[in-house]
């Protein structure tokens, strides 16, 4: 399956790594009506495509997204009716549904500045590598919107908590790179120029693993969460038996009882 983008980057890599870069450097990579769409798209794809065992998204130049371009997007918005915003608001939703649905794990490599949607997005991700002027901000407040917006109200409390996650999303404030991690909003924080470098190793790292096992992984962190114990126990306590008839977990046995690296299909 071809993913050719027009609007972004994409690269395949020889061990089922693929890198999505957003590519605006002279408008620190702002999201354009475009760029929304055709981001769904190929994480639908990708979600599809078994050559893609894991993916990074990153940024070109000095900032990973700045968020809804102001003129493309943001004035363009001023003069529509209701359904016109809604139909926009529904597309930016449908982009992390698809980030969020999508089997192959996801690495932000927050190469610089995070804010506005760019933020959400990068909360969307399952893991955050980032450089030390790698800044976010949730900005929704400073423009008069909601700080809820794009699911930021449901992502931000269960990474950061809730108290947390009021402050930043009612102030909009920026929370430095080394904050973030502090926090645990950031997995990872390097030197600027180690970021891409960083989430390949990782990247390739989860590529090598456990297809399956990372998908059901990532599908019951969202689904449990508003499941009581009980519930919970019975999916986890299913699904594992069947993870046990899945060819990888006959494969980590014997590569343990032969001293090796499993080779998971």
């Amino acid at each position: 399956m071809a993913i050719h983008p027009q609007f972004f980057l994409f690269e395949l890599k020889p061990d089922g790594v693929g890198v999505i870069t957003l590519n605006r450097p002279d408008r620190l990579n702002a999201l354009t009506f475009d760029v929304y769409r055709e981001l769904r798209q190929v994480f639908l794809q990708i979600d599809l495509d078994p050559q893609v065992r894991a993916v990074i998204l990153t940024g070109s130049g000095r900032a990973f997204c700045s968020g809804g371009d102001v003129e493309d997007i943001i004035g363009a918005l001023l003069d529509r009716g209701f359904q016109d915003l809604l139909e926009f608001t529904r597309a930016t939703g449908d982009l992390i549904l698809a980030m969020l649905e999508c089997r192959k794990p996801i690495i932000g490599a927050l190469n610089g500045t995070v804010a506005g949607a760019g933020a959400v997005i990068a909360t969307a991700c399952d893991f955050r590598v980032a450089g030390e002027k790698a800044k976010i901000a949730f900005l929704f407040t400073k423009v008069g919107l909601s700080g809820a917006d794009m699911g930021a109200s449901w992502l931000l409390p269960r990474i950061v908590g809730l108290g947390r996650a009021t402050a930043i999303l009612m102030t909009g404030d920026f929370v430095s790179a080394s904050e973030a991690e502090r926090i645990g909003l950031y997995h990872q924080v390097v030197a600027q120029d180690q970021v891409l470098e960083q989430a390949l190793q990782l990247a390739s790292r989860l590529a090598r693993g456990p297809a399956f096992g990372l998908e059901i992984t990532k599908k019951l962190l969202l689904r449990e969460a508003n499941m009581d114990v009980r519930s919970a126990m019975a999916t986890e306590v299913e699904i594992q038996a069947a993870c046990m008839l899945h060819p990888d977990f006959r494969a980590a046995y014997e590569a343990f009882r032969a001293k090796r690296e499993p080779a998971f299909q």
